[in-house]
Formats: structure tokens, sequence, C-alpha cells
């Protein structure tokens, strides 16, 4: 009743004008309510429809092209192309639609279940890839059930192509998945990563790999891509990989390929000014587009089991008697310690008789020289000037040419060869309490226990031609960085030899005699207008016929190159080493030469 009596005594409080504000107020939120509800459902519908659809936010990774080579020319010689490889995230994937997939690869429903068995022990969340460098038509009929195979996509790699005609394998190498040992090591991988194995590709693996790109995707229920999400701001670019230039030459390559085909050998050229590898051979080889794209482990267990050892790098793994070529570096060690002198005589009647045995020479040379014996490849003269040296100094000057140890070049797994110390002596001849003396006679000419590969042969010639210095070989001479858009030149390392100058000026002139000289051990060798000084080797297998060495350095005033060959159970290295070795030096000179020809047996390869 005191509430009825306010308003009958305040006629105000429900006044007209009141009635129309409250009226008003209701109106206006009805009509924000309305625009709201027609901004969303009219004008946001589709993208909220799509959003309501999301179930997560997928990472598709975009993978990178691995780096280019490039030959010391500036020519292509390794590129790519894209590939197909198919993805599967086990967490999408419904298990009762792998036969279906199976079908569609060609391939066994085993194959498929073996490969997501390799990641169980990786998120099922991540895809994991199951086939590469499928053809188009694989493509198109996984796109046309890609509702039925939900967690399966394709995605855009990429494969080596190669601008030569050789194979270059041992030197390129390949690029093969990750291994989970490998994964161990480098965490930062991926199983199904593909990185490099051998060669290039694995010394300059982080360099050519590039760095994956990263699109955040959503997706629905049922595996479709529905949209970009974030509009693509939190995507990471994709960086493919950087190209680096080679210091190999791709028309010397190609020759000493050709010329070492159907032997078992190598052959390595060196720039002997700046260490930069101008070839590097390895036979028998295989061709590395078969590790290009999609390999069937049948391919890789071949070369594997393959008695000729196709896989084999002899030119920097294998491990040989370097023979007669080893006395430049006897007469060399045994100057500098003043032991004889280039006057010094021996007498050579065709053997040396050491206790019990006799150890022979190519021929009876008589009163010798220096610069005689190294022309003539008298084995006398090395006996006694090994004998003088000892076992001692001989290992000592071994060490300071790196005989012995690896060169460090920039292509893995090299071999260190053996220098024979006393310790190593004393522990391979511990049976019979001594080190039997006789061995020093037969290191005199590079026989025995010391072992030497073609590269460090290759390093040893360029230091004798530029006249002391060994320059650390290598085959990459720069990097272009393509976040800096430059090219970046890599620095190796140089060290001059303690041995007097004019020493090594006495070796190269008796080097010269060998090849140009009569009497001369590899006349062959001889180039029409260039000068060339070389020296050949015989090293001794006790495996079968004996072993053709040559190395040599041209022109003999300026030498642009050195190259030592060696041509497995060949026989004397004048007859099959030196002539390929000249024509190579030939070839990177620019003078036409006859092909090699030699009455030698070819070795095939098996």
């Amino acid at each position: 009743m005191a509430a009825k009596n306010q308003y009958i005594s305040n006629p105000a409080f429900a006044s007209t004008s009141r009635k129309r504000i409250f009226i008003t107020l209701i109106f206006l939120i009805g009509t924000i309510f309305l625009l709201r509800l027609a901004y969303l459902q009219i004008i946001k519908g589709g993208s909220y429809r799509s959003v309501s659809r999301v179930q997560a936010i997928k990472e598709d990774v975009v993978e990178p092209f691995r780096g280019n080579m490039y030959d010391r020319n500036g020519i292509l010689m390794v590129h790519n192309e894209p590939s197909f490889t198919v993805t599967l995230t086990v967490n999408d994937f419904h298990r009762d639609r792998l036969p279906l997939l199976a079908s569609i690869l060609q391939v066994d429903t085993n194959e498929i279940i073996n490969k997501i068995k390799k990641h169980k022990h990786f998120s099922i969340f991540q895809s994991i890839k199951i086939a590469r460098d499928i053809d188009f038509n694989i493509v198109s009929l996984l796109k046309e059930y890609n509702d039925l195979l939900p967690g399966v996509d394709v995605i855009v790699e990429s494969k080596r192509l190669y601008n030569f005609d050789c194979n270059m394998s041992h030197l390129l190498g390949y690029a093969r998945e990750v291994t989970q040992r490998q994964l161990k090591r480098m965490s930062y991988l991926r199983l199904g990563d593909l990185i490099g194995q051998s060669g290039v590709e694995q010394s300059y693996d982080n360099f050519l790999r590039g760095q994956k790109g990263v699109n955040f995707v959503a997706i629905s229920r049922n595996g479709e891509k529905i949209t970009r999400y974030n509009s693509g701001i939190n995507d990471i670019p994709v960086r493919n990989g950087f190209d680096i230039t080679l210091s190999i030459d791709k028309v010397l390559q190609e020759k000493a390929e050709d010329m070492l085909k159907y032997r078992r050998g190598a052959a390595v050229a060196i720039d002997p000014n700046n260490g930069e590898v101008l070839c590097l051979v390895s036979k028998p080889d295989y061709d590395p587009r078969k590790f290009s794209g999609r390999v069937p482990a049948e391919i890789y267990n071949k070369l594997r089991d393959d008695p000729g050892k196709p896989l084999y790098n002899r030119a920097i793994q294998s491990m040989y008697p370097p023979g007669s070529t080893w006395k430049m570096f006897v007469a060399l060690a045994a100057l500098q310690e003043g032991l004889i002198n280039e006057n010094t005589t021996f007498y050579c009647p065709g053997a040396l008789q050491y206790g019990k045995r006799s150890y022979g020479c190519h021929g009876a040379h008589g009163m010798i020289s220096l610069r005689r014996a190294i022309q003539h490849s008298c084995n006398v003269y090395f006996y006694h000037v090994g004998m003088k040296l000892g076992f001692e100094k001989m290992a000592h000057y071994g060490k300071i040419f790196g005989f012995g140890q690896r060169t460090a070049i920039d292509v893995p797994h090299e071999g260190k060869g053996i220098m024979p110390t006393i310790k190593w002596l004393a522990k391979r001849y511990q049976k019979r309490r001594w080190i039997p003396k006789g061995l020093i006679v037969n290191y005199g000419i590079g026989q025995g226990e010391i072992s030497v590969t073609p590269l460090q042969m290759a390093v040893y010639c360029a230091a004798l031609a530029n006249g002391g210095t060994i320059h650390q070989p290598h085959v990459v001479k720069s990097i272009h960085n393509s976040i800096l858009k430059k090219s970046q030149k890599i620095d190796y390392e140089s060290r001059k030899l303690p041995i007097k100058p004019y020493y090594f000026k006495l070796i190269r002139s008796a080097m010269y005699a060998v090849v140009n000289e009569s009497g001369g051990t590899a006349n062959n060798a001889q180039i029409p207008g260039i000068k060339v000084a070389g020296k050949t080797g015989t090293a001794q297998n006790p495996h079968g016929r004996d072993h053709s060495w040559f190395i040599c350095f041209a022109p003999y005033d300026k030498p642009k190159i050195a190259i030592a060959v060696i041509v497995e159970n060949a026989g004397f290295g004048s007859s099959v080493a030196a002539p390929i070795a000249r024509d190579l030096v030939a070839k990177y000179l620019g003078v036409k030469m006859k092909a090699v020809q030699d009455s030698t047996t070819i070795i095939a390869q098996r």
C-alpha cells in the first residue's frame, strides 16, 4: 500500500519519457545481438565452420634440396630434380587400409609394416617416409583414394642428377637414409632423413643438406588438411643446401676414369702450388646414379659382396709398398743428414750380398752416382743408402713427409699407411726378440712393411715438384653461402719441410733424367713440348703379379700438376702406369697424345 501510494504521490516515476528510454534500450540491445548473429553466420560463418572441424595442428615438413656441385671451371656437375615421397602418420592411419596402400605402392604389406616398426621408438604423431621416388601414376592414385587413406601424404623431395661421363663415385659419394646408429650421434636428425654417407656428400653434409622448413596446417578429425594455421605467420621457411665448388677438373677426371677402366688401381693428381686435387680415381667403382632416389637393398648388397670391392676407395684407403718411387725420399733424408752428397758413389755388381741373402738389382750398373742411381733405378745404391740411414732416421723423415699418417684430405675414411718405427718393429717381431737387420735393406727401395696410399704418393710428388712444401690436399675450393649470398674460400694448411732446397733441386734433376735422358726408366712418359720429371716403381706383391707405380710432375720449370698412378698386378711401372700418367698430364696441359698402348694384360673388373 505504501509503494502504491508512492507511485501516486510521484507520477513522474512512470512518465512517458522513461518508457520511451526503456523501449529504446531494449531495441538497441536486440539490434546489436541481431547484427552480431548476422556477422557470425553470414560473414564469418565459413571460417568458423572450418575451425569447428579442426582437431589438431599438424607440422608439414618441407624438405630442402641438397646443394649443387661445380668443378674448378664452374661446370655444373651435380644438381637435383623433384622427387615424390610417400609419408605415413601412424596415429592417423587405419591399419585395415594397409592392403590398399600396399597395392597402390606396389609393395608387400610387410615392407610397410617393417618401416613402421623401425619407428616404434619415435612419436606416432610424426610422419615417416615409406616410399621414395614414386612415379606420378602412384601420386594420382593416392590423391584419388585420399579419403580412404587418412595419415598418408605425398611430399616433394629431391634426387641427385649427374652431368658427367664417368662415375666419380668415391670422390663425390652418395646420400642415403640416416641409420638408427647414426641417429644416436646426430639427434637433430629424424629417421628417414637423407644424409651423405661417403665422399664429399658426407664430408660437407652439414653444408649440402640445408634446413627443413615447416608449414603448420589445421586438420580435421579425418586427417583432411583444412587451412594454414594462423595464415602461415608461424611457418618456418625452408633453406636449400649451400652450393660448393670443387677443385676437380671434370675433363681430367673423365679421362682418368676412362684410362683406368677394366683395371684395378688408382690415380690422384694435385696442383703442387696449393694442394688442390685435380682428379681422384679408384677402380673398380660404381655408378652413383643407382643411389639417387629409390635404392633397392639388393643394389647395395651386390656392390658390398662384389670381390672387386667397388665400394673400396683405393685412392685414399689402399696400402701398397711404394717400390722405387721411394728412392727420392731415401736420398733426401740421407742428404739432409750428411750421410751422402751428390757425388757419393757405390759399386753395383747386380746384387748386394747381406748376411746369407742376396738382394738383387735391375742390372749391373758398376760405379754409380746418386743422379744416375735414380735415373736407372739402381737398387744396390739405395740398399747402401738405406743401411746408412737406419730405422730411426728413416722413420723420423717418414713422419716429416707425412707417411704413416693421414693427409687430412676432406674426403672421409682415409687410410694412414705404415711407416715402421723401432717401437712398431719391436712389437711386430717380439716373438723373435730381435728386429731382423735385413729389413732396412729392403726399406731402402720402398719394400717390406712400408706401405703408402696413392694419395700420400701424390702429396709426396707435389712436394718434390714445388721444392719442399706439403700442402694439405683438398677437393673443395669454396662454399657458396646462400644466406650471405657470397662464396667463401676454405683455408687449408701448408708446411715447409726442414730439408735444404738445394737437395730438392738435385732430386728434381734426377727425376728429369728418368724421363728425358737416355737410359731413364720412363722415356715413354715424354710429352712433346712439355718437360716431364718422374719416377717409375714396381711394388712387390706376395699375392700375385707386382703392382705398377709411376709418379711425375710437369712442366718441369713451373709445375702445374703432380700425379701418382698405380695399377694393380700390372708389372713394371714403366709399362703401364707411366703411359697412363703421361696421357693424363698431357690432357690437363692441353697436349694431344695418342692412346696408351701396352702389351700388358688388362685386369678385368669382377
